[in-house]
């Protein structure tokens, strides 16, 4: 019947308890977050790319859901073009093996992530903050970023600024942060663009003021052309300073004047040389 000093029963058994809220497994809420697209929750798939605010996203998913925004997400209603993610730099882990079968024989570490950090080697499963750069997309980890204090990229040596470090799956107050980084990149970038407009007027105001100065100076070389070749025209003793000038083909020019030069058709027949023009050939 029990409860006759057979046995000993907990409380739990005799009075009704108000039950507990499952817990979560955080490894696996982790490991999912990590290795999973934020659209799809599928695995992750190279190219894999991160927006603004920190989140993973096979480049894929991102290119369906621009083409059809039904399918984004609240958490992806901040991505409005391909501007708005960066293609992610990631450095794979060698130890892991996740893409082979697994054995019931053997232990299987599901800790174990597919990418680390690429300077000091710790493994991108969430139990580590890691970050990449806007600048560049290289993926390292916050730990690496602070000890080695520097404004170039460790991977690719390319500058960057505070407001380009994104902290992959932000949360909290890291959250807000990377939404006010966010913010303040938009604003650069629209005042540089229109920095740049007003720099590109001025030089087109430049061009358009010089214009008039070169076309002063095309007409003055066109002017000096045309006095040139009147000259030639007018002078014949313009033409025989040119380089292509030949007595034997001026026509002004007397026979006997052209015997003494050596282009002369009579030259054949000289066997010595005259007292004008001394040739050695005839010696």
């Amino acid at each position: 019947m029990g409860c006759d000093g057979g046995t000993i029963p907990r409380r739990d058994e005799l009075v009704r308890v108000k039950k507990k809220p499952e817990q979560k497994d955080k490894e696996a809420e982790l490991a999912f977050k990590w290795r999973h697209c934020s659209i799809k929750q599928l695995p992750l798939q190279a190219p894999v790319v991160g927006c603004a605010l920190g989140r993973l996203y096979s480049k894929e998913s991102v290119l369906e859901g621009l083409l059809d925004r039904s399918t984004l997400p609240k958490s992806a209603e901040h991505i409005k073009s391909l501007k708005d993610v960066k293609n992610l730099n990631l450095t794979g882990n060698p130890a892991f093996d996740g893409n082979k079968a697994k054995k019931g024989d053997c232990y299987t570490d599901e800790g174990r992530s597919p990418y680390i950090c690429p300077v000091i080697g710790l493994e991108m499963n969430g139990k580590y903050k890691f970050c990449f750069l806007w600048s560049c997309g290289c993926v390292m980890s916050e730990r690496a970023l602070k000890e080695v204090k520097t404004t170039i990229c460790h991977q690719c040596q390319q500058p960057f600024t505070e407001t380009d470090i994104v902290i992959i799956n932000a949360e909290g107050d890291d959250f807000k942060l990377m939404e006010t980084n966010m913010m303040l990149r938009k604003t650069l970038k629209k005042k540089f663009k229109k920095q740049k407009l007003s720099e590109d007027n001025q030089t087109e105001d430049v061009k358009q003021e010089e214009a008039p100065k070169k076309k002063i100076k095309k007409d003055d070389k066109v002017a000096a052309t045309k006095v040139n070749n009147r000259c030639e025209a007018e002078d014949p003793a313009y033409k025989k300073v040119k380089d292509n000038y030949s007595v034997a083909k001026d026509p002004k020019a007397s026979e006997v004047f052209k015997s003494i030069f050596t282009t002369h058709k009579s030259a054949a027949e000289q066997d010595r040389a005259h007292w004008i023009t001394y040739n050695p050939f005839y010696n």
